[in-house]
């Protein structure tokens, strides 16, 4: 009795291994059942092509380059800011970022430029090629902003004044002086010399 019942649980599991495994749950064409006549080809679709065209690409760079200038005059604002303060150490994260910032908007103008060369060309595939740089620069400047608004000044270092509060046990005997006590009054003088008279 027991080993039919084991007998019929593994049955049920293979079953369903088979109908869970990896080769059962691949669909083609992106999730949609192959047609009668339509073999599958095993080929998944990993490539995502830009759906502007390259006028509209031309158009989107000169945003994400006007959205790069204007995060870079935000960390600018708040360099001057760390300066005024005379913050050194924000003052340094922040001088960096900014320089980041400053060489990925050189950069993208740059790109750019080829952009607009590559439109003019109607090179359509130098032109995906030059947005797609162009949008990772951007991407890139977005997370140096936000680096930057995660640079720590001294002031946070220090939450407030420093108290020392001091209490003397009173159980504590009072120190004892090792030397006996001067009378302020009593002068000594150097020793007499002896041999010294005349």
């Amino acid at each position: 009795m027991r080993v039919r019942l084991a007998l019929k649980w593994v049955f049920a599991f293979g079953v369903l291994a088979l109908a869970a495994g990896p080769a059962g749950a691949q669909v083609p064409n992106g999730g949609a059942a192959p047609s009668a006549g339509q073999p599958a080809d095993g080929q998944v679709g990993f490539q995502r092509k830009t759906s502007l065209t390259p006028q509209e690409q031309l158009v989107e760079s000169q945003k994400h380059i006007a959205r790069m200038e204007g995060a870079a005059g935000g960390v600018r604002k708040m360099l001057e800011e760390a300066r005024r303060q005379r913050d050194v150490v924000k003052t340094l994260c922040l001088n960096d970022k900014l320089s980041q910032v400053d060489v990925a908007i050189r950069s993208a103008r740059d790109r750019r430029g080829q952009l607009q060369a590559a439109v003019n060309r109607n090179d359509a595939e130098l032109s995906n090629h030059e947005f797609t740089i162009l949008t990772v620069l951007r991407q890139r400047t977005e997370q140096l902003v936000a680096e930057a608004n995660q640079c720590i000044g001294e002031e946070s270092a220090f939450v407030g004044d420093t108290r020392t509060t001091v209490q003397i046990d009173p159980q504590i005997p009072p120190d004892e002086t090792p030397y006996p006590s001067t009378d302020p009054t009593l002068v000594i003088g150097p020793p007499q010399c002896t041999s010294c008279t005349l």
